[in-house]
This record gives structure tokens, sequence and C-alpha cells, in this order.
């Protein structure tokens, strides 16, 4: 793809240079609102500049509002210049006041051809080392229209349900899938991957029993025991690791057992008896286990395990050197309600019809706070979708074939490799074997690397080989030819005859049962289905593609295409996390020039990329806290002080990091009640551990007190977590670092671009000052570079590849290397510029809750709703789901504050568009008015009645208060040209917490196996 690009790059840049910088042509064909002479890299002008400027500045490309629109708004907040806007609103002692150190910013065209240098320096090997990662088809279609696809991408959580209505049904597919392959019958919306999906499995065990023991398996993989062994040493949970077979239940006092089916070394065993004896003793059974196995392998529940887990990552995810994949986890009905994650459902909207939702939605984290179980907020929603979509395009047949080809060609090999006098340990497998050679392992590697192929090579001089859906023919061959085979394939599928006795086929372990029976598995397998199918899915979604989205906590920004397209080149993509360094010299290059930037950019010394979520980099940056304070033999500092006005996860990742949380109080203005700080400093200053701050506060502040909090903090022995969330106010204006953080984890999927997916992916690695850098997580099978050395003392591994969901991070490096310096602190400054704009704009008609002592928010602001309530009986859901008429997703509801709404324009969008969202809200105003008046029902008007849908407005009678325009065509930027319809009415909750209903609606149902998706369940089941 990239080399059929770089054919044609010449006269595309000639192109894009006639577009871009020719002040004629930009003028009389509407190429954008700047000057053309602002387009162009700042710099003295020379003869040659004149002739031949440079290319366009991408900074212009991200940033919305043009040089007229940022004065206008200069201007209309009352400021003259944007280092005014900045003076009046950033603490001067806290203040850079110098440029990053960083290169200069490169043209879109320059970046990609630099980041396809870098990838090239990756090896491409076949890798057949498996251990819980394996190569795979990506169908193109599924590649092409969701996995490149804006409008899959860049869609939000899908917490406003009737906007959402595509991902949802797909989470639900998922689900269902899930649930179908591993026989239990709830499963949840996907997990970051199979080694923190472990770890919750633990955690699930522990909170049913309250026992303080788990036994793992030693054949699990070794990144499974490593995650589950960190996260129980955080909760005060021994875990023992050794054979299944010799667990001692008598005690009664283990919570759990998990073992790997099949596992790391490819064996199949029963485990009947093991389940049996763990029910007996009120022990649960945890089995993690492999999609494509189970499509010929008997489920877990026909052993009665309480808990399955894995990854998806098999069902047409790529590699990506490690993620992201989606973990996914499914249990027994009666645990439903202590399971982790994300639980899409089924219930109905206000006029009855179907409808899907977030049914269990464990951001219990919000709610309990330093009582959570988990601290998990995040999803792999499209690596999910990605897997679902997969599994409905194959359909059980499909991938019933690929799970058989995949075994017969491990059988095959098998018995090439017996052949030429090899000791296969794996007796009955799926697609793994371990063997001992006849000759040194040594010459098997160096065979293998001559044919530019990775086996897994033990230490005892062992060797392992794991097929996947990828082989063929020639690699089989390739295969025995490393081994000596003397064999043909053909001589073996002779020898084999069509019923191997070693095939599953012949073994007591072999599946009977039928999965995946649904309608939606049945009628999409030709590709014109499948592509309508996704399209129709995409089309109930509201994303970045449609209009801003403006959460609180959440900038949802410009993902743009040039930093989207490396992530699916090859060279990126199909690398296995566990190769040889030597064979990602292009990623470890990213690395290293990422970690450099993000450094630069917060004051800090360090960075790990093993965190794959913002809340797992939480967790991380806690964990390294507490083994530097028992490092230096503080071990009684335990405390962690959090304002009250923190995300839900600060206190659950604290409690899981084994911390006892102490609440700070934060003042009338949102900022930190310095006199409660001060006291509880006083009060814990021997056992202090932390503070946990978010920066600008969650209130929409900057506190001007910070650096002193920090350097209180540090005189009483503690240490400063300071929460990335809104580091989006502070790149190239101020860093944590310099004024007092000792660690902050940083969402790349919000100050840095990589995009949203509908819920996941997201990361959020971890920056540390120089003390804590021995203490970031290491890797059981790929030290991270810097946790192998002797002064490096991790505590653990927190995620199941060594670098997180590495296949993402190129879109944060590009950002930053397209931006420089200048371009990440103009984003900084007009994401504080239009959160000030709209915040101006909406008084008189809504109190912005929280400002500075100079009147001014940082880059979003909370708006208060509460009154509308006493006035006119209005809730601040009532004008979340109102927006959604005026084609808007909401913004942050109810929280930090409840009854508020929580407002982030962030720099990507530009004044239009600021103004179209203000003109909305100011429209509600009016509506709520003539409610407070008496002009309109209190309970049957526009507000109470919205989101109004298709259906709403053209089926029967129309006997509301108001006329369809009001109702769908509230404002004249909504057009039929323009609007973006609901899907559906507003969400029944009640209805969906009643009857709890978590996969696709079974096929009794549904009078054909082709009928509408989308029927109402209820009309067919009456």
């Amino acid at each position: 793809m990239f080399r059929g690009y770089q054919s044609i790059r010449k006269n595309a840049c000639l192109l894009y240079a006639l577009e871009s910088h020719q002040p004629k042509l930009v003028s009389q064909n509407g190429f954008g609102k700047r000057s053309p002479t602002l387009l162009l890299v700042k710099h003295e002008s020379s003869a040659v500049d004149k002739l031949f400027p440079s290319h366009h500045v991408f900074a212009d490309r991200h940033i919305g509002p043009s040089r007229d629109d940022t004065r206008a708004m200069l201007d209309f907040v009352g400021v003259e210049s944007m280092s005014e806007l900045v003076s009046k609103t950033v603490p001067d002692n806290i203040r850079l006041n110098r440029d990053l150190h960083m290169e200069e910013a490169k043209g879109e065209y320059e970046l990609l051809e630099r980041l396809y240098e870098m990838a090239s320096k990756n090896k491409t090997y076949r890798s057949y080392i498996g251990i819980g990662y394996y190569n795979t088809y990506t169908p193109n279609t599924i590649l092409r229209n969701i996995f490149e696809n804006p409008g899959w991408t860049t869609q939000y959580t899908p917490y406003q349900a009737e906007l959402s209505q595509g991902r949802l049904n797909c989470l639900l597919n998922y689900q269902t899938m899930v649930s179908d392959m591993t026989g239990l019958p709830v499963a949840n919306a996907s997990l970051l991957d199979e080694a923190t999906a472990a770890a919750e499995a633990m955690g699930m065990c522990y909170r049913h029993n309250k026992r303080r023991k788990f036994f793992i398996d030693q054949r699990c993989h070794p990144q499974n025991i490593a995650v589950v062994e960190t996260r129980a040493s955080g909760l005060g949970i021994d875990v023992e690791c050794g054979n299944w077979r010799d667990v001692d239940l008598s005690n009664h006092d283990i919570s759990g057992v998990l073992v790997q089916y099949p596992d790391t070394e490819g064996n199949i065993e029963d485990f009947t008896k093991l389940v049996n004896d763990t029910h007996a003793n009120g022990t649960l059974a945890v089995c993690a286990t492999d999609l494509l196995a189970l499509t010929i392998l008997k489920p877990p529940s026909e052993f009665d395990f309480d808990i399955a887990v894995g990854s998806s990552q098999r069902y047409g995810v790529p590699l990506g050197y490690g993620g992201p994949h989606a973990g996914f986890f499914s249990t027994k009905d009666k645990f439903a309600r202590l399971m982790p994650g994300r639980v899409i459902g089924v219930t109905r909207d206000s006029s009855g019809r179907e409808a899907y939702r977030l049914a269990l939605q464990t951001r219990e984290q919000h709610i309990r706070r330093d009582k959570a179980t988990s601290n998990i907020c995040t999803a792999q929603a499209l690596l999910a979708n990605m897997a679902a979509m997969f599994a409905i395009y194959h359909g059980p047949n499909g991938l019933k074939h690929i799970g058989s080809r995949v075994h017969n060609a491990t059988v095959m090999l098998a018995e090439g490799i017996k052949t030429a006098g090899h000791t296969v340990h794996t007796q009955t497998f799926f697609d793994t074997l371990k063997i001992t050679p006849n000759i040194k392992q040594s010459e098997i590697q160096s065979k293998a690397e001559d044919k530019m192929i990775n086996l897994r090579y033990y230490i005892d001089g062992d060797v392992g080989i794991s097929l996947d859906e990828t082989v063929e023919r020639h690699d089989l061959k390739d295969l025995l030819e490393i081994f000596n085979s003397p064999v043909t394939m053909e001589n073996i599928a002779e020898s084999l005859g069509a019923r191997p006795s070693n095939s599953i086929e012949n073994s007591p372990f072999k599946r009977t049962d039928t999965y995946l029976n649904h309608a939606v598995f049945h009628r999409y397998q030709s590709e014109t289905d499948i592509v309508r199918y996704m399209k129709q899915l995409e089309n109930k979604d509201l994303s970045l593609v449609h209009s801003m989205i403006p959460l609180g906590s959440c900038t949802m920004k410009l993902n743009s295409t040039t930093e989207m397209m490396p992530v699916s080149w090859k060279e990126f993509s199909s690398l296995h996390p566990y190769i040889p360094v030597n064979q990602a010299e292009g990623y470890h290059e990213m690395f290293l020039e990422l970690e450099k930037d993000l450094c630069e950019i917060t004051g800090y010394d360090k960075i790990s990329f093993q965190p794959n979520s913002g809340a797992q980099g939480e967790y991380t940056g806690l964990r390294a806290i507490m083994a530097y304070l028992h490092a230096i033999e503080e071990t009684q500092r335990k405390v962690c002080l959090i304002p009250t006005s923190a995300h839900g996860t600060n206190p659950a990742s604290a409690q899981m990091a084994g911390m006892k949380i102490q609440p700070i109080n934060v003042d009338r203005n949102g900022a930190v009640d310095m006199k409660h700080l001060t006291t509880n400093i006083e009060k814990f200053s021997d056992t202090l551990a932390c503070l946990m701050i978010t920066y600008p506060s969650t209130n929409g502040v900057f506190d001007k007190t910070i650096r002193d909090i920090c350097d209180m903090v540090h005189h009483h022995g503690g240490q400063v977590y300071l929460d990335g969330a809104n580091m989006n106010a502070q790149v190239g204006i101020c860093r944590p670092g310099d004024y007092g953080s000792d660690v902050s984890h940083l969402n790349l999927h919000k100050t840095f671009c990589i995009p949203h997916g509908g819920g996941g992916p997201g990361m959020g690695p971890i920056g540390v000052k120089g003390h804590l850098a021995p203490y970031l997580p290491s890797h059981p099978v790929i030290p991270p570079y810097g946790t192998d050395k002797p002064e490096a003392k991790a505590f653990g591994v927190v995620s199941a590849a060594p670098y997180g969901s590495s296949a993402i991070l190129p879109i944060s490096w590009a950002y930053i290397k397209l931006m420089g310096a200048q371009g990440l602190r103009e984003a900084s400054e007009i994401a504080i510029l239009n959160a000030n704009y709209m915040s101006r704009r909406l008084d008189g008609y809504y109190k912005t809750l929280y400002r500075n002592d100079e009147g001014f928010v940082a880059h979003e602001f909370i708006m208060d709703c509460r009154d509308f309530k006493k006035t006119a009986h209005v809730e601040v859901t009532d004008i979340a789901k109102r927006l959604q008429d005026y084609g808007f997703h909401a913004p942050t509801t109810s929280w930090p504050v409840v009854g508020t709404m929580m407002v982030e324009p962030t720099e990507s969008e530009n004044k239009e568009e600021l103004d179209r969202f203000c003109d909305a809200l100011i429209a509600i105003r009016l509506e709520i008015k003539d409610i407070e008046d008496g002009k309109m029902d209190p309970k049957i008007n526009p507000l109470k009645m919205a989101p109004h849908c298709q259906q709403d407005v053209i089926e029967g009678s129309w006997d509301r208060p108001y006329d369809r325009k009001t109702a769908v065509y509230p404002a004249s930027f909504v057009t039929p040209s323009t609007k973006f319809w609901p899907t559906v009415g507003r969400i029944d909750d009640i209805y969906g917490d009643q009857n709890l209903v978590c996969s696709c609606p079974p096929m009794s149902v549904y009078e054909s196996p082709f009928i509408d998706d989308n029927c109402t369940v209820a009309q067919k089941m009456n």
C-alpha cells in the first residue's frame, strides 16, 4: 500500500502545494479560511522560500479555529492576546516559559516517509511462537470498513444509548459469540487482554467467597501467571503456582483455581475431577481458553467451569506487537452481577421498541470509589466489534473450517517431526506442540532464522511450535525441513488417513454441540451482505464524523487520517509481541523517540508503555510508588489522599494497589480545600504514601496552590500522583514533573490522538521521575528496555504484552512529530480558549459552576443544571437527551457534580461548530423557560419526550402539545440534509434492570432465520 503511495508522491506533493500555497487558488476554490501566508512553517524568508515554500503546517489542519476566529473569540472573552489568556488561566509559578525542546514539525508526506523507514526496520518473520498470540487473516472488508473507518473508530463509549445502537448491537453480537463458544450464558463486552481478564477472574473469585488464596496452574501462559500474581500482591491475596493435580482444596481457603485449556505447551486435559473438587470445597473454577480451539474442542461449560477468560485476537485482529486486542470474560448466570466490565443488555425504549444499552456497566468505581472491587472503566470495543464481525462473516461453519484446518496441519506436522526422530511431548493438542529435538536447539534456531521463521525456544533446549490460520502447505514444508524430516506432506497425509488417531475428532474432547445458532451468524457470509450490515450499524451511531463530542475529561479531538494510516501497515500490525528484539528495531526506535518527546512534554525522566488503559496507568503508577516506599523501608506508608473531585478510578486504583484512601474536600470554587488538606497531611504524616490529584482539576480550573500542595506532600514523606487525564490543557504550557509531581499516567487516547474506538482502545503509559524509574513494570517473556538492568526492581507485570497496545503508539508518535513544539502549545491554548468562549457565550443561560479568581476556566467547564429540576422538573438527563435532537452527543453528565454537565470542546472544533452547540443549549434553555412560564406542559414537552426518532414522527397520530418540526428540526441548522436521527426513543433503564438479557434473543423469537435483526422481540414472543 505504501509503496504504491510512494510512486505517486511527487505528483501528489505538487498538487498539494498548489492547493495549499497559492493565494488565488485558495481564495477561488475555498480551501479554508486562513490566510495562505499563515499556512507556512514560520521562519525567516529567503528567495528560495518565496519561490518554493515549505509544506502546509499540520497544526493548522488539526486546530479548528481560523486566525480570524481566534481573534474574535479572544475579543469575546475580553483578552488582548493568547498570552494574556494563558496568564489569567494558568498560575505564573508553574508555567514553562520556554519552548519545548523538540525537533521541527514535519509535514504529512515527510512524516509518512520517515515512519515507513522506521517500520521497514521491523522484520516480518513468520512467527509460530504462540503463548496466546497468533497470526490471523483480517478480512479486508472488516479492515477497511471498521478498523480503518472513522465512523467506527471515533465513537465514544455508548453511554448515550440512543445514539449508539449500532455499536451496542455489534457488542451484543460479541457477547453472544463468546457465550456460545465458551458455553457459559453471560459474557461481557470485552476486557483489556487475556492476562488482565485472568486477574479480574481472580478478583471475582475473592469477591464471591472472601478467601485470600488463589491457585494458578504452572502451565498457564507466563504473562497470565505474572499479571495475576502482581494483581494479587496489591490486594493481599496469596497466589500458589503449581501443578493443578497437586492443589490441596481440603482447607477450604482457596477462592479459585485457574487452568489453561489448551495449556501453554499445547496439552488438552480432562478437568472434570478438578472442577468437581473445587465445587465440593466452595471454590470457583476458572478456565483460560482459546476461541479458535473451541470451534472443535468441547467448551468449558461441559467441565462445569464457573468462569472462562481469554483473548479474541484470533478472530481477525492483527497481532500488532501485542495489542490492542479484546479480552473476553464469561460466567454462569448466578455470577452475572459479580462480573467485571461492561455488559450490553436488551431493553426497550419509551415506545416499547427493542433497544440496547449498557446493562451492567461496572463503572462501579465512580460510585463505590475506595470500596470498588475493580478500577476498569474501559473495554476494547473496536477490537471486540472486529472479532464479532469475523465470527459473523465466517459463520459457525466457516469458523469450524478454520479451526479444523489449523488442527489438521498440526497433526500432520507432529507426525512429520516424529518421523525425523524427535520427541513430541504433546499427546492431545489443538495447534501447539512441545518438542525435544534430537539435535541441538541452536541448530534448529539457525535453520529457522534462515527461513525467517520464529519458534518458541525453551531454556532446557525444547522447542515449541504453534500454528495458525495463515499456515499454508509451503509453511509446513519449511517447518519439516527445519527439523530434518525426511517425509513429504503427501506421505504424511497418506499415512494418517482421513481420520488421524491423534485428532481431536477421535478424542473425548471433540465438540458435539452446535454454536452460533442465532440468525446474525448465518446471513452475512457474502461480502455484499456484510458490507451493508456494517454500514447499517455504523449509520446508527453518532461519531466525530458527524459533529463535536464535547465530553468533559474525555478529550474527543481529531484523529487525523495520516496519524491512523500506519496502524494497518503490515510492518507494524503483523509482529508477534515475543519475537526477538532485533526483529522489532523499528518499533523500539519509535518507543524511544516517543518516550523522549513525552518526557520533554511532561518533565518526567522515564516512561513505561505497558499500561493499556488510563485506569491501568493509575494502578501502575501507584504500584511503583508502593514499591519505592518499600525499597526505602517506609512500609508503614499506605495512606492515599484523594480530593473528592477526582476521577472515580482514582480511589479504586489506590484500593487495588493496597492503599488506604482518605478523601480531601474541595472548596466552593472547586479547588482543593487547603485547610482540610493540611490537616490530613499532618495527621497522616508518618503513614502518608501519596496524594492523588487531577490537574487541572476535574472541576475545570488550574489550582493556584498546586506547587505548594506538592511541596507539602514531599515535606511529609509522601509522593504525588498527578492524574494525566487533563494533560490537554498543559502541553507546552506547564509540565507536571516541574511543579512537583512524581508520576502521571498519560491518556494517549485523549491528549495524544489515539481514537476512542467506541469505548476502547486506549493507552495509559506512565511517566515517572528518576527515583521511581527502577520500579516500573517488567515482563516474564520480553522485559521492556531498562527493566532487565541490575538496578531494576520492577513491582510486577500489569498487561499481557511488554509494551501494552503497541500497534496504536504510532498514532501518538505521529501526532507529536506533526505538531512540533509550537503546534502542541497552540493546541493547548486553543483548547483553553474554546472552553472559555463557550462558557462566556452561555452566560445568562447556564451558570458555569467553577471559575478561577480571574473568572476563567481551563480547557473544560462545568455547566450547572440543578436549578431546572426545581423550576421546571427538568433533569440534566432531559437536556442530554434533547441535545440528540439537535444532532449532538451530550457532554459528561452528573459528574463530578450531580445535576451538571462538564463540557470540553477541544482544540479541533472551529468557532462555527462551537456556536452551533451553544445555540442548541441556548434553545434548550428557552424551552425550559417555556415550561417555567407555563407555556409548555411540564410532563409532555420536547425535553421530557426526547430524543425523537423517525418512527415517533411518522407512525400513528401525533397527539403531543408541540408540533413535529419542533420535535425533530428544533434549530435552523438542523435540516433534512444534515439531520442525525437517534435510532430509538429514550431508553427504559428500569425495564432493562428488571429484565436482564445480555445476549442476542433466542432463535425461537424469530419467524425465520432471515428476519430483520432489529425486530421487536417482545412482539415475536407474544
